[in-house]
């Protein structure tokens, strides 16, 4: 990897955003839902894009993480795509990636990544406890009106 004037630019990759997230081949096969094997097929045959280290070790920028989110669930049986749907009646979901929480006291502040674009959304810290939330699942944000609910996915 090198860097030069605050941009990173990988082997494998190109041009990367200036302080792109960087993230380890297991984490994102575990956020993606894939086995670690697929994940490092997908790096070799240059279907997902990587940084190298120094070392020479493979590192995934987040958007490349997100532009395969939508994918993966886009590719999946009807049935699967639709569970969420049949059991809300709100159409309006986007699947995305958590990058962020906040607690602070009965209030959470949940970032979302969601296609290189971010929603927040204040729920209360209770509900983060019960959905078990942490950074990097992947979750639904479910869009009512001028609220934004979210959904274990």
């Amino acid at each position: 990897m090198i860097c030069l004037t605050g941009y990173v630019f990988g082997l494998n990759s190109g041009l990367l955003m200036p302080n792109a997230k960087l993230i380890t081949p297991r984490d994102a096969a575990q956020i993606l839902g894939v086995s670690y094997p697929t994940l490092k097929q997908w790096i070799y045959k240059g279907k997902l894009k990587t940084v190298k280290t120094a070392g020479g070790h493979h590192r995934i920028p987040e958007s490349e993480l997100d532009r395969y989110l939508s994918r993966i669930t886009e590719k999946a049986p009807v049935a699967e795509r639709r569970t969420g749907f049949r059991r809300i009646s709100g159409r309006n979901q986007l699947v995305g990636r958590v990058v962020e929480i906040k607690i602070e006291g009965l209030l959470a502040q949940v970032r979302i990544s969601i296609g290189g674009q971010y929603i927040t959304s204040v729920i209360t810290s209770d509900a983060v406890r019960e959905m078990r939330l942490k950074k990097g699942e992947t979750i639904a944000a479910l869009i009512k009106s001028t609220e934004v609910m979210l959904i274990r996915v």
